[in-house]
């Protein structure tokens, strides 16, 4: 939730926000208007609640003659204030669904939509080949890395399993990633795959994307699309001695990747379930543009270490989630789409999904969280199959990577 008294100190920067988000800047007046009403609502049954109090008191002070008309005076006070209250329950609920209807405020993020990001760099060179390139499943099939036709039958569409050096290969990138986050100070974590509802309001994933989440209504849990979700609720309800906190989660992921018909649906660059170590941070806001550089570090490093070109962007406002003020993405190059595929993003989402968890630091208001992908697996090893393969059909495995797959090469089968 964004902070309420920005929004009453300065309702233009708010609206600002919405139009370069593309989103409608009427709810920022709805949320004015609905904060308004609420206060109004509080301040109207405080007052009633004043003046029940003293007449009670004036009970038991009244003469005879005063009595009835005082009692009746009571009675109908506590009736006014039962109404009061109620109407100070309906404004509080209106509130929170304004409230939860404005995404967080933009900050520094290019305006316009999904094509209008900017390029802040590139690193490496796009990689040429003197024999024609093989995409990724086609590699993965030849050294026996990939099965979709299984996965298919046994799960259905966008399911595959890997097998043999593709499980290995997995199990490797995991433990580089854990390695080097746990190097740079993150505390290693397992987290929950399912989640309760106020872990995926808290973080933002009911609203516009809803349609991507799957949910187990028999249990009113949800299949959380990222180990953000868990992180983030992990000190929900706390306040937090000290900062920075930082955690590098590893959790399977599930996405119903709805409205993406046709995109992708060759091999495991868009599928239902995949695996991902996410950075989460916990930062006192002023720290939080620092932190946010930080995770963009990492990311670069390990990309770096798997020997893959990329380039960052900075992710224009439209095509920001709803808790994101700032997110940048690494895409590497995809040599037989020939294009740039998203591998890893980073977002600040400032004090956003902490005043909807209720996280705050000691002493202080709330705090501010930040996530940042440092390897979705499914998607590296699809692109490290395809960047580092060879005519024979064999695969270079990063030096980076080679002490924890124990190999230097993936031979065909």
């Amino acid at each position: 939730m964004i902070d309420l008294r920005l929004l009453r100190n300065d309702p233009d920067r708010v609206r600002d926000s919405q139009k370069a988000r593309g989103d409608d800047p009427a709810l920022v007046d709805a949320l004015l208007a609905a904060d308004e009403a609420r206060r109004l609502a509080v301040t109207a049954a405080d007052t009633l609640r004043g003046e029940q109090k003293l007449v009670s008191q004036s009970v038991k002070k009244a003469s005879p003659q005063e009595r009835p008309a005082t009692l009746e005076r009571a009675k109908a006070l506590a009736g006014a204030v039962k109404e009061a209250e109620a109407s100070q329950a309906e404004a509080e609920a209106a509130l929170r669904a304004a409230h939860l209807a404005v995404p967080n405020v933009v900050q520094g993020a290019p305006p316009g939509g999904e094509q209008d990001y900017v390029v802040l760099e590139q690193v490496g060179e796009i990689p040429t080949y003197d024999f024609p390139v093989r995409d990724h499943l086609d590699v993965g099939t030849i050294v026996k890395a990939i099965d979709t036709e299984r996965g298919a039958k046994v799960s259905g569409s966008r399911f595959a399993f890997l097998t043999g050096p593709g499980a290995l290969l997995e199990l490797a990138l995991v433990n580089l990633a854990m390695a080097r986050a746990v190097e740079a100070g993150f505390v290693p974590m397992i987290a929950p795959a399912l989640v309760r509802p106020e872990a995926m309001e808290g973080t933002g994933f009911l609203g516009a994307h809803a349609a991507e989440v799957y949910k187990l209504e028999s249990d009113d849990l949800y299949l959380v699309g990222t180990s953000e979700v868990p992180l983030a609720a992990y000190h929900s309800g706390e306040v937090l001695d000290a900062l920075p906190k930082r955690y590098a989660g590893f959790s399977s992921c599930f996405r119903r990747e709805a409205g993406s018909h046709g995109k992708d649906t060759r091999g495991i660059i868009r599928v239902h379930q995949f695996d991902k170590v996410e950075m989460f941070s916990y930062v006192a806001p002023e720290d939080a543009e620092a932190e946010h550089q930080r995770l963009l570090a990492h990311e670069k490093d390990f990309l770096t270490a798997l020997e893959l070109p990329f380039r960052v962007i900075d992710v224009a406002a439209g095509d920001l989630g709803s808790s994101a003020a700032r997110k940048y993405d690494c895409e590497a190059w995809l040599p037989s789409q020939e294009r740039w595929l998203e591998l890893t993003s980073t977002s600040n989402c400032t004090d956003f999904q902490a005043r909807r968890l209720q996280v705050r630091a000691k002493g202080a208001g709330p705090v501010a969280t930040l996530n940042g992908t440092l390897c979705a697996i499914g998607r590296t090893i699809a692109v490290l199959l395809e960047v580092h393969q060879r005519a024979d059909g064999s695969v270079h495995v990063p030096a980076a990577l080679q002490p924890y797959l124990g190999r230097t090469e993936i031979l065909p089968a």
